[in-house]
């Protein structure tokens, strides 16, 4: 098992990907700490995890209140010794659909902030604990916007930027001290409860033009990028350390429908 013997701590993780990764871990072998803001989420994602022979604890811990997520670690710390991995999949609450010159400034600096603040506090945290074993591996995750530009999107876009930035320069500082920092950038999954809300909206037109702007002329599943989480993560990427790996089926070369869909 890949991730076996390994401690992962999840923040957001019962959200859709948070969700999807957490499970992963945990079926390659990692005991996850699966957090949120509300407990009892987590609590079934643990249930739900140990039900299918996996490891995991459930806490509720506010990724954005520092205090709140270094006493959550280190009572990790206290019982299972290590930190090796750590992911944080909050929501940042960006407005989409809505152009720029009109939008609020509250709401473009919102996801921005949130992002900043929230990365900054659960990596530099678990970097900590990490620099004294000598190991770990802080993981992230961002979209499409982040590599072109793309048209409404707000504040969404910039805060992906920064949290790419974010992680070469931590990578660039705790490297030495034998900790890894990697970001998957996705295209969006048609699986995940956003998109199915959007489908169910009436959305899916919407979907096929984002399909026709990847080189595959498809979106990645969460399956794939829970798959990529786990082998970043593993001993099996053990030099990849200070990159973003594009999971986003060809969509960050803006081939912005030059390809028409094969059926």
């Amino acid at each position: 098992m890949l991730l076996k013997n390994k401690n992962a701590v999840i923040y957001g993780a019962a959200g859709s990907l948070g969700g999807a990764i957490s499970q992963a871990f945990a079926k390659a072998g990692a005991t996850v700490y699966v957090t949120g803001h509300k407990l009892e989420p987590v609590r079934k994602l643990a249930a739900e995890i140990i039900a299918a022979g996996g490891k995991a604890v459930a806490s509720e811990v506010d990724a954005l209140d520092e205090r709140a997520v270094k006493d959550n670690l280190d009572a990790i710390v206290s019982k299972a010794g290590t930190i090796d991995i750590t992911f944080n999949a909050i929501s940042i609450h960006a407005l989409h659909g809505v152009p720029l010159i009109d939008m609020a400034l509250e709401d473009f600096t919102r996801p921005v902030e949130i992002a900043m603040r929230t990365q900054f506090i659960t990596s530099t945290a678990a970097a900590r604990y990490m620099k004294k074993q000598g190991s770990g591996v802080i993981l992230s995750l961002t979209a499409t916007p982040a590599g072109i530009g793309y048209a409404n999107v707000g504040g969404f876009g910039p805060a992906c930027c920064a949290m790419e930035s974010f992680s070469r320069d931590l990578a660039s500082e705790l490297g030495p001290y034998g900790i890894r920092v990697v970001n998957i950038r996705s295209g969006g999954s048609p699986d995940s409860r956003v998109f199915k809300e959007a489908i169910d909206q009436g959305s899916g037109a919407f979907l096929k033009e984002m399909e026709n702007d990847t080189m595959l002329k498809k979106l990645p599943l969460m399956e794939d990028i829970a798959n990529t989480a786990v082998f970043l993560v593993s001993a099996m990427a053990g030099k990849i350390t200070g990159v973003t790996v594009d999971v986003t089926c060809g969509t960050t070369t803006a081939l912005n429908y030059t390809v028409p869909r094969v059926e």
